[in-house]
């Protein structure tokens, strides 16, 4: 006859009995050591804290400042390429808006800068906040022109 898994005899696992008298090898100080704070029932140390000394995050300097580098980070720079013009109209005019619809993401805090280099056939009017001088050559040798957006232009228009 095979015995089978539950015919097997039961481990149990004694729980150790600390704090029970000296002969129970966990008897006077129950593995706590000698004196002080740590072996005191109740003991328990909140986070940072270092034995009464100076924490870390008290001792290192504030940051002070300007919070202004944080806020102009926030401004991306989206590249529009000469390439990507070719797939717009002819007498379009490409900007922000003609640009969210065709797909780029953009926040009103994005920056556009029209760059390359090619050939363009449509001629287009695009409104860009920046452009290189090869790229606007490009635009105006096709027929078209470059407006540049200024950040004051922009507020005025809302």
């Amino acid at each position: 006859m095979k015995a089978g898994l539950n015919k097997l005899p039961k481990i149990k696992k004694t729980k150790k009995r600390i704090g029970r008298g000296v002969g129970s090898a966990r008897g006077s100080k129950s593995g706590r050591g000698m004196k002080g704070q740590r072996s005191r029932a109740g003991y328990s140390r909140r986070a940072g804290f270092e034995g009464g000394q100076t924490p870390l995050y008290q001792r290192l300097p504030k940051k002070r400042g300007s919070k202004m580098r944080q806020i102009s980070s926030a401004t991306k720079h989206i590249e529009l390429k000469i390439t990507d013009l070719a797939k717009f109209a002819k007498g379009d005019i490409v900007g922000p808006g003609a640009l969210k619809r065709f797909g780029v993401s953009m926040k009103k805090s994005d920056r556009i800068k029209l760059i390359g280099s090619g050939v363009l056939e449509n001629k287009l009017t695009v409104r860009v906040h920046a452009a290189t001088k090869t790229a606007q050559a490009i635009v105006e040798k096709a027929g078209g022109k470059v407006e540049l957006i200024s950040r004051n232009n922009e507020n005025s228009s809302k």
